[in-house]
């Protein structure tokens, strides 16, 4: 077991440090973690209103990643999957959706959820993604304001997911707005340094969202929509429907993963295709053959979502190593989806790579992401849509990453057309 920090440099996973640090360094601390028989153990952070925990190991391999995800009996979200801190009561009111729950509760609320994700559902937002692209792409060309965040990759993932809830056009600045403080990280753009300053912003960007989405809910009880919020506060299996509270921390979850995740995506994508120019040559000479392979490598390449957590439920094995009851593991997909046993020349942008057996949207098992299939859906018409009226767009400089240890982000990305 190590002390929380790592190799002689010092490097501490905890440390928001290490993870302003560049990538290259960041990726080759992560090799080295793989190639230990053990896996590390950490400190965890010390943040002086909440309570300090006995630490956490870090799963860095593909193999134990995929096995830690396939074994929810042994190795349970319920203690907290977004966090490595346990939470206390008045921040799970918000943050405590059903990714955070285990069977059977979480079964029977993915499988409320999951009705409102029916094929007719997502085919019609199948098609809004393409009029929705088409908009984006033509503001771009009249003139955009030259951040690529702001002007493609947050709009496109904000307007479906919105549309999709129902939620009101006047209200998507405040969605976009909230989601971000709550995937803020670290980051002191959208976060208070102090903590207890960025608790409070956190507490009431939860609120906010869900006073939003309850609102809406009451109204659609009485007067349903064609919308997911409808699906939702409509939808009854054996006996139960979502309560409240879980309607809105379903909503904050939803507008947090399908907006957050898929924008830094796209922004990581049209990065990506700046500095593999043959790669872009690539997909824009044959675009409908390799649009499928883009997709799946830069999910691959970019990991939107670093890590999940996991709670060990009984003392166990995983990957020949012994782990107790209560023990926390981060199950790092970052440095999963680079495991060199796995995927040939891994720190490669190839959108060829076949197989490419990625984790970027969760590993196997029942928290696998809901909204991969819109999600990939989104990526490919943006860049079909791009390459088609803009082909020659590309960014300008280097993004400005997001200061975080769970989301890769990419808060402002330069480009020109």
């Amino acid at each position: 077991m190590t002390t929380g920090t790592f190799g002689s440099a010092g490097i501490n996973l905890t440390d928001l440090n290490f993870w302003a640090s560049p990538l290259s360094e960041r990726h080759e601390v992560f090799r080295t973690l793989r190639e230990r028989s053990r896996p590390a153990f950490f400190q965890e952070p010390d943040i002086e209103v909440l309570p300090q925990g006995p630490g956490y190991y870090a799963l860095v391999s593909h193999a134990d990643v995929v096995e830690a995800s396939r074994r929810p009996q042994d190795f349970c979200s319920g203690g907290g999957a977004i966090n490595i801190l346990d939470l206390p009561a008045d921040l799970n009111e918000y943050f405590g959706s059903m990714i955070n729950m285990d069977d059977p509760r979480h079964a029977k609320i993915r499988r409320i959820v999951s009705r409102a994700f029916s094929p007719r559902m997502v085919q019609r937002f199948e098609d809004q993604v393409q009029l929705v692209a088409e908009q984006v792409v033509e503001e771009i060309v009249t003139g955009g304001t030259g951040d690529f965040v702001a002007d493609v990759a947050a709009r496109v993932p904000l307007k479906i997911i919105c549309d999709m809830m129902g939620i009101p056009g006047g209200s998507y600045q405040t969605v976009f707005d909230n989601s971000n403080v709550i995937l803020a990280g670290s980051d002191p753009e959208f976060l208070a340094e102090d903590a207890g300053q960025a608790i409070t912003q956190l507490l009431q960007a939860g609120e906010n969202l869900k006073n939003l989405v309850e609102d809406l809910g009451r109204r659609r009880r009485e007067h349903p929509s064609d919308d997911l919020v409808s699906a939702l506060v409509n939808a009854n299996i054996d006996g139960e429907s979502l309560t409240d509270q879980e309607l809105g921390s379903f909503f904050i979850l939803l507008v947090v993963a399908g907006n957050e995740t898929t924008r830094n995506a796209i922004a990581h994508g049209l990065e990506l295709f700046t500095t593999n120019p043959r790669q872009r040559d690539l997909l824009r000479g044959d675009f409908e053959r390799h649009i499928p392979g883009a997709i799946e490598e830069i999910v691959r390449y970019a990991s939107p979502v670093i890590w999940m957590r996991r709670t060990v439920t009984r003392d166990t094995e995983l990957g020949g190593n012994a782990f107790a009851a209560g023990d926390k593991l981060l199950l790092y997909y970052w440095s999963a989806n680079r495991d060199e046993t796995v995927f040939t020349d891994p720190e490669v942008f190839d959108i060829t790579r076949d197989p490419n057996p990625h984790i970027g949207f969760g590993g196997p098992g029942p928290h696998f992401c809901l909204g991969a299939h819109l999600a990939r859906r989104e990526i490919g018409v943006m860049f079909r849509e791009l390459f088609r009226r803009v082909p020659d767009i590309r960014s300008s400089a280097p993004p400005e990453r997001l200061l975080s240890s769970f989301i890769n982000g990419v808060k402002h990305l330069p480009y020109e057309i």
